[in-house]
């Protein structure tokens, strides 16, 4: 039985638990066993209008409006008591029977309700508590605020952009750990390695449906793949990036450098922004930079960025102009003097009309020249950020076969996302025990790319994004701050205010 079925049902039967209320006020039980009929009841029973019942029919949104009818069930056993309402909350099915069963509880019609005037304190507890679920709903199923941290994006989105981003879009999902903390993602507030969460409760990967599904394109936010194992004190860090090259036993017992090596759920895991290169089946293949998916090259993106190698006579280029051109990273300078400019395809153009500039090229790492910290890391598959592939993308119920040659590719799948006992013995592979020369595909997977190419860590370092680590879809920056300026020195981007994301 999958979690939609579970979840259905709990709808459905819930109501039943009100058999005794219904009798205790002035209603035939028996309507509380008819499906969807008896939450018309239920919400007569408690003074509620009919028209609560299409919210009711709006997903994830009907678990809140359960809690609130049985907060108003109590109320009609002038349970006014904070913690009295929590019970029926927290312990539905024991205490709901209990108020129509017991003796001692007596039914008040709505009408017949004595209003009871709370403490100041009192209404600003429930105001706050009303608040943190409202928001806490808003922003677990809805839409979210996030921050660009990083160049990965520039210039389509630039660091210190605020966002909104749009989890009805691809479908909200579950959250794995429900008993956290609020408005904070994995660590507490005011701490540095405090967890914000707890894992007592822990739900499996579900995802509601969305407006849309992922397109070519979408700039997509997730939850980072390699972000399972995290060194406390190098959380900007891959922590197998780390061990390839420290190695796992200085990471786990050096802790003045590498602190503690935790796990993380997949909701609790650092959140990324990238560009949508490739979808579930497709077969990605870059060469000198040149993206093609199934054979066809596609267009970079209108505000993409490379590395370039620019030459020039020996004079400097003029900081002014590299202001003016929007170039915000570092420009490098090699022994020969040829400075390495990251550049939008606009601002290598206009570079390039320089009279001081003799040339400027992409610079473009060659093909067969291989970088051990480019997804699968080994030397069988000699890519780089500029040439890589060809490389397939698994999709849900697809089936490849599986070769030690292949293996690098599909091993993280099989083991750390589809979550089986991967080992390879005497030149055979096992999954789960059993000798296997073939693998289908549980779930399906996408290859991200940043726009700023040469600088972002993106699938071409870290493989394949899984399905339950989409968590929605960038939509609008609301605000845009330079943080290298002052308030009233230019901090606000006004001309990036108010955009939608492209």
């Amino acid at each position: 039985m999958d979690l939609m079925t579970i979840l259905l049902l709990i709808i459905i039967l819930f109501p039943m638990l009100n058999y005794w209320i219904f009798e205790d006020a002035g209603v035939s039980g028996y309507k509380a066993l008819i499906p969807f009929y008896n939450y018309y009841i239920w919400l007569q029973v408690i003074g509620k209008p009919w028209w609560w019942l299409i919210i009711m029919l709006v997903p994830f949104i009907n678990f809140f409006m359960i809690m609130l009818m049985l907060v108003q069930t109590a109320l009609s056993y002038s349970k006014h008591n904070l913690g009295e309402q929590a019970l029926a909350v927290l312990f539905p099915y024991a205490y709901i029977p209990y108020l129509g069963i017991s003796e001692k509880e007596h039914y008040v019609k709505p009408e017949n309700r004595v209003k009871v005037k709370k403490s100041q304190l009192r209404e600003w507890t429930d105001a706050i508590i009303f608040a943190v679920v409202a928001a806490s709903i808003i922003r677990i199923f809805m839409i979210e605020a996030y921050t660009i941290p990083t160049s990965s994006m520039e210039k389509s989105l630039l660091v210190g952009d605020f966002l909104f981003v749009s989890k009805m879009s691809y479908g909200p999902k579950l959250p794995n750990t429900p008993l956290a903390f609020p408005f904070v993602h994995h660590t507490m507030p005011m701490t540095k390695y405090t967890k914000s969460y707890v894992e007592w409760i822990k739900w499996p990967f579900y995802r509601f449906p969305g407006t849309t599904t992922i397109k070519h394109g979408d700039v997509v936010v997730f939850n980072y793949p390699d972000g399972d194992t995290v060194s406390l004190k190098q959380q900007n860090q891959s922590y197998y990036s780390l061990v390839r090259h420290a190695g796992r036993e200085r990471v786990w017992n050096d802790k003045f450098n590498f602190g503690d090596i935790v796990a993380r759920p997949v909701d609790k895991r650092e959140n990324y922004i990238k560009r949508c290169i490739g979808l579930p089946g497709d077969t990605i293949q870059i060469n000198d930079a040149v993206v093609s998916i199934n054979g066809k090259q596609i267009d970079f993106p209108e505000m993409s960025q490379f590395m370039y190698k620019v030459k020039t006579d020996g004079n400097a280029i003029n900081k002014r102009l590299i202001n003016k051109l929007d170039i915000t990273e570092a420009v490098q300078i090699d022994e020969s003097g040829d400075q390495y400019i990251t550049l939008s395809t606009q601002s290598a153009a206009k570079l390039k009309e320089l009279p001081n500039v003799l040339s400027i090229d992409k610079y473009i790492q060659e093909k067969g020249y291989w970088v051990p910290d480019i997804f699968p890391y080994d030397s069988t598959y000699p890519w780089n950020v500029d040439n890589f592939g060809p490389l397939y993308i698994p999709k849900a119920g697809a089936t490849v076969q599986l070769t030690l040659a292949n293996l690098p590719i599909y091993s993280r799948i099989i083991n750390a996302y589809e979550l089986n006992s991967l080992e390879v013995k005497d030149g055979k592979i096992f999954i789960n025990g059993k000798p296997t020369t073939s693998y289908t595909f549980k779930l399906d997977y996408y290859w991200m790319m940043g726009d700023n190419r040469h600088n972002s860590a993106d699938s071409r370092y870290w493989g394949f994004v899984p399905a339950d680590h989409i968590v929605g879809k960038a939509v609008f920056v609301w605000l845009s701050l330079d943080n290298n300026k002052s308030l009233f020195g230019g901090k606000i981007r006004w001309s990036k205010l108010f955009r939608t994301v492209k």
